[in-house]
């Protein structure tokens, strides 16, 4: 005796072949093929997008770091500038201290000038004026002043004047007190005294060297008109 599964014949009707049951997800591989097909334009789209946007940032961060780098090179070009301003006011403020120390000791050093003319400058004395001379040539004091030079009114102070026969030119004949600069500063004009021509001398120089000419002149002439 064999055992019949019921309800078996009920949903086989005999003389029909039977059918292997089909999984019901089957039914819907093939029809979903066709998105797949048509997925890779909107994929395309979405990457596009993504690159036009790292694209817009990356362009926003080269602006900001040109700007940046801008920016650094201006605070650096004005730090130089800072600098060498500094520097300079610094480089003034020393010869203005300089200048004010020296200028304070130019009635010493007179005074030195004067002992070594009177021949006073001797003993201990000498050698400490030599060596004050020596730290102020050190620190830039310059002296100038010569007798003979001719008279600048920028860097010479008339004290006396006179007239002379034997200059041609307004002319230092005597150097009452030397003159100091630093550098190209003046501290102080040399004060001298200076000497003109002579009103007419030049005319009467003239006349005399007409007088000789005209004199050779007349005894050139003599033998001819004899």
């Amino acid at each position: 005796m064999t055992e019949e599964t019921p309800g078996f014949d009920e949903q086989q009707p005999q003389g029909q072949p039977q059918t292997p049951d089909v999984p019901s997800g089957s039914d819907d591989a093939e029809p979903k093929a066709a998105p797949q097909e048509g997925a890779a334009p909107a994929g395309d789209a979405a990457a596009a997008a993504q690159v036009a946007g790292l694209t817009a940032q990356l362009d926003q961060v080269r602006t900001a770091l040109g700007e940046r780098t801008a920016d650094l090179q201006r605070l650096q070009a004005e730090y130089q500038n800072y600098r060498r301003r500094v520097e300079r006011d610094r480089i003034t403020v020393r010869e203005i201290a300089i200048a004010n120390l020296l200028t304070e000791l130019l009635p010493v050093l007179d005074d030195i000038g004067r002992a070594r003319e009177h021949g006073e400058l001797v003993g201990g004395f000498k050698s400490v004026a030599e060596s004050l001379e020596t730290v102020a040539a050190k620190m830039g004091l310059q002296q100038f002043g010569k007798e003979g030079e001719p008279f600048d009114p920028t860097i010479h102070e008339a004290l006396m004047h006179s007239y002379a026969p034997d200059v041609t030119e307004t002319t230092c004949v005597a150097i009452l007190q030397p003159g100091y600069r630093i550098g190209e500063r003046t501290i102080r004009p040399a004060r001298v005294a200076v000497a003109e021509p002579q009103p007419g001398a030049q005319t009467v120089k003239a006349d005399s060297s007409e007088t000789a000419e005209a004199a050779d002149d007349k005894e050139s002439g003599g033998p001819d008109e004899g």
